[in-house]
């Protein structure tokens, strides 16, 4: 299936609006860098695929493990796009880090840097 045909910006903030809670930082996180990715005119169109794809899927309503089943719903959209990061995490620049963690922080009030530190560091190896 071709997730991205689900992607457009204002289907990716309803479905941070009504998930994010559930979803945790670490997916939120995840959905912002490809964001600022996605949005920044220096990836490449290539790069930009593969973000929308993994953007698209999490949008999409009917995941391969349901959004709405606790603590395990987001496993398969965070390994999307943790997949798709990886693929593109060479672009991700400092200020892109810096936007994503103050709108996690204005969105979930305190932060557990601990997750965020863990993701980034998934990203490097």
């Amino acid at each position: 299936m071709n997730y991205s045909n689900h992607y457009s910006e204002q289907n990716l903030w309803d479905k941070i609006k009504q998930f994010s809670k559930t979803a945790g930082e670490k997916v939120v996180y995840a959905v912002l860098l490809l964001f600022y990715l996605v949005t920044d005119k220096g990836v490449s169109l290539k790069s930009k695929a593969t973000i929308i794809g993994a953007l698209g899927y999490f949008i999409f309503p009917l995941d391969a493990i349901p959004d709405i089943m606790p603590a395990i719903g987001f496993t398969d959209d965070l390994g999307v796009l943790m997949f798709a990061l990886s693929e593109v995490s060479s672009s991700i620049t400092p200020e892109m880090k810096k936007k994503a963690k103050e709108q996690l922080k204005e969105w979930f009030n305190k932060v557990n840097e601990s997750e965020i530190k863990e993701l980034e560091e998934n990203l490097q190896s």
